[in-house]
């Protein structure tokens, strides 16, 4: 039903999908990141992009990937898309050499629980990047 692939963010056309993605799925809640950094996947039902994901090199956290944005379209939601899309980063993340892949959720209950059935566990950086509230989580890949 679901096909999920990494495609180029300094693509034009690949880069306009990301972000109408984003705006459809953070309402304007988050900046839009820089899809030309890292790597990007999208996930098509049929030709429609209904969802995306992106790692990048963590910037607090040697030899880590930063799992930086997951968006889901609402009426995709319950599809298991998000855990898709983390084993496929995930899998990117071991090919680029990293010990670990880690992220952030605040406010976020859905994101949390997907982010506890696909392994990952709360931890405390060494040096907090985001809100007081902000859950952090952390996965070893290699």
């Amino acid at each position: 039903m679901y096909r999920i692939r990494e495609v180029d963010g300094s693509d034009d056309d690949v880069a306009d999908a990301l972000s109408e993605l984003h705006r459809l799925t953070f309402f304007d809640c988050a900046p839009i990141p820089g899809f030309d950094h890292g790597h990007w996947w999208l996930a098509y039902q049929k030709t429609e992009p209904v969802a995306f994901a992106g790692v990048i090199a963590s910037a607090y956290v040697p030899n880590a990937g930063y799992f930086c944005r997951v968006g889901v379209l609402r009426r995709h939601w319950g599809a298991g898309l998000q855990l898709r899309l983390m084993r496929a980063l995930e899998a990117r993340a071991r090919l680029n050499g990293w010990c670990s892949v880690i992220s952030d959720t605040t406010d976020n209950v859905a994101s949390a629980n997907n982010f506890i059935r696909a392994g990952y566990r709360l931890y405390q950086p060494p040096i907090p990047w985001a809100w007081p509230n902000t859950l952090y989580w952390r996965k070893l890949i290699q």
